[in-house]
């Protein structure tokens, strides 16, 4: 250690610290000790990869700009309760997203706290918000979870692009650690997809982002799932900014969505629809409803999503517009701005 000035050298913090002794620096981490770490903290399951996997190029710079020296990425993951994320409530929907959402912060916390004790340097960045909102409308998430939880091995993705995990399905949240070292252990990515392409996610999708040859509307999926999030919410103001007075703006927007967005304001954001991931039947834990009775399958749980009468948001001209209006007549198309 180089030689201190005196006034800091005979600081009582310093000298204490001094007669302890240099603590030495921690090698690589014991991916069972971490395992056993992870899973006591509330993930239900957990595996490394390294910042040179080739999969990850592309999140290196975000990844080294968030924790300098970052060498190992940890990818987490907790299941959610299916029935809860299946219901037409999207209240009940919500809650469940929001709740599991805390429960994977909260370990991933915690996980950060005992790798920073053993002497490590680690982050643990926001499985969902809050995000770098100073870059939006640009990427706004400091590492990709889905991308690094495919190349840990803990899952696939899907046609509906979410990582179905090979037992829980795509019934997870993911969330990613930062380390600043090796592990002993990295996870390999599946030899498989669990995906079924069964194509209950295209039947589900009420503005049909996703095609049945595996295009992907992202458009279309931002403007009605993040209707209460990011643009939605910024076109809502600007709907408030450009009515007459009470009476125009009350024309405009109905008491309901007013009310749904004072809530995503006062609690939190809530997705209008993921029911892609509400329907899917993939991962061992899931399947056997399905494979005993796919009738009785899609009667009690795709159905329900496809009747059910709410407003969906959709740009003018869209292919969104017009699925919505051939497919789904109890549904009531709303035309918002881009």
């Amino acid at each position: 250690m180089a030689e201190l000035p005196s006034k800091i050298a005979g600081h009582p913090s310093v000298r204490n610290m001094l007669a302890r002794g240099r603590t030495e620096k921690p090698g690589a981490i014991d991916a069972a000790w971490l395992r056993e770490l992870c899973l006591a903290a509330g993930a239900d399951d957990v595996a490394a990869v390294s910042l040179d996997h080739p999969d990850l190029a592309g999140e290196r710079p975000y990844v080294e700009e968030a924790l300098p020296g970052t060498r190992s990425l940890i990818s987490l993951v907790v299941r959610m309760n299916r029935d809860n994320v299946r219901s037409p409530a999207r209240s009940v929907a919500n809650q469940e997203f929001h709740r599991s959402g805390e429960i994977i912060n909260e370990a991933a916390h915690d996980i950060t706290r005992a790798l920073q004790d053993a002497g490590h340097r680690v982050i643990n960045p926001s499985a969902t918000f809050p995000m770098e909102m100073d870059r939006f409308p640009g990427r706004i998430w400091v590492v990709a979870h889905k991308t690094v939880a495919v190349a840990a091995g803990l899952g696939a993705m899907g046609i509906h692009r979410n990582v179905i995990h090979p037992r829980f399905g795509n019934f997870v949240l993911l969330a990613t650690l930062l380390v600043d070292a090796e592990v002993s252990e990295h996870g390999e990515p599946l030899d498989y997809n669990p995906c079924l392409e069964c194509k209950l996610c295209v039947a589900a999708c009420p503005v049909g982002a996703i095609g049945k040859d595996g295009a992907f509307d992202a458009r279309a999926c931002a403007t009605h799932n993040y209707r209460e999030f990011m643009s939605g919410f910024t076109d809502w103001v600007a709907t408030v900014a450009d009515s007459a007075d009470a009476a125009d703006f009350r024309s405009r927007v109905t008491e309901s969505e007013n009310a749904s967005m004072w809530q995503s304001l006062s609690f939190k954001a809530n997705y209008k629809a993921a029911y892609c991931m509400a329907v899917c039947p993939a991962g061992e834990d899931v399947l056997e409803p399905y494979l005993e009775d796919r009738k009785q399958f899609m009667r009690t749980v795709l159905q329900p999503l496809q009747d059910k009468e709410e407003t969906i948001y959709v740009h003018d001209g869209s292919a969104a517009k017009e699925h919505v209006e051939r497919r789904f007549p109890k549904k009531t198309v709303k035309v918002v701005g881009r």
